[in-house]
């Protein structure tokens, strides 16, 4: 997610976070994403500007990790969620054994200022009653919160659930990028990744720049079906908690449309 004024492509711009990442590269001029690369990202439904290598795999939209596992499953089927015009999006793996209890760690590389961010992203979660909820551990952990590494170039970084039902484990944090942002908005940014490692996509999917601004980007819808959940408006959304950028200073707990969506998967 970006601190921007990209669900959130984490970064600081123009007085704007982006809680996913920012639009610059960590590929050094000799290592080039390629071609073949790319076309399992596309085939996955996934834009393909401005990919990033990163830790875990491939960096796409920002803040989305692409491992090679999922990456050489390109192309399998599954649906999407959408919400109204600026849809939510889900992805085709789901948290499934339902219902079940989330553990979320904060391990000891991130400053102590966001374990208290991390509850309140937690609490956002639990208070809608979903057949998921989370709970804060100190040790294990279903997902776990670690520092970035330091050139990191987004604010935050997640995937998505595996394909025998288990949230992605892993939330990378680029505190420098992220700054010294107000408890809201980090945890702001922690719920936008959480909704990544449950099978959440950005829910300016269809026009980043809805968010984002600059000109129009379709992060790809590939094969995949769309299910629209009955009863949401046909207009835009401005203030989804999966939105691909968040400005700074900026608090987005769930909105309506958030709430309907999260209770039809969860």
């Amino acid at each position: 997610m970006k601190l921007t004024s990209r669900l959130l492509t984490l970064g600081l711009m123009a007085g704007l976070l982006t809680s996913c990442a920012k639009d610059n590269t960590l590929n050094s001029p000799d290592e080039p994403i390629g071609d073949a690369t790319l076309a399992k990202i596309a085939a996955l439904g996934f834009g393909t500007s401005n990919v990033q290598k990163h830790e875990e795999g491939f960096l796409v939209e920002g803040d989305i990790v692409l491992t090679n596992d999922q990456l050489n499953n390109a192309g399998k089927g599954g649906s999407i969620l959408r919400v109204a015009n600026e849809e939510q999006y889900r992805t085709t793996n789901l948290v499934t054994g339902l219902p079940r209890v989330i553990t979320v760690r904060v391990a000891t590389s991130l400053p102590t200022s966001y374990i208290a961010a991390t509850d309140e992203a937690i609490a956002r979660y639990n208070a809608e009653n979903l057949q998921i909820t989370f709970q804060r551990v100190t040790s294990g952990g279903n997902i776990v919160l670690s520092a970035a590494p330091k050139n990191a170039q987004y604010l935050a970084s997640a995937g998505f659930p595996t394909s025998t039902g288990q949230p992605y484990n892993s939330i990378l944090v680029a505190t420098r990028q992220i700054g010294s942002q107000p408890q809201a908005t980090v945890a702001s940014i922690l719920a936008h990744e959480i909704g990544h490692c449950i099978g959440f996509r950005h829910t300016d999917y269809m026009s980043r720049q809805y968010s984002c601004g600059g000109s129009p980007v379709n992060e790809g819808a590939s094969t995949v079906g769309a299910i629209l959940i009955p009863g949401t408006p046909s207009g835009p959304d401005p203030n989804s908690w999966m939105l691909a950028c968040i400005g700074s200073g900026q608090n987005r707990p769930f909105n309506a449309n958030d709430k309907v969506a999260l209770a039809y998967l969860y």
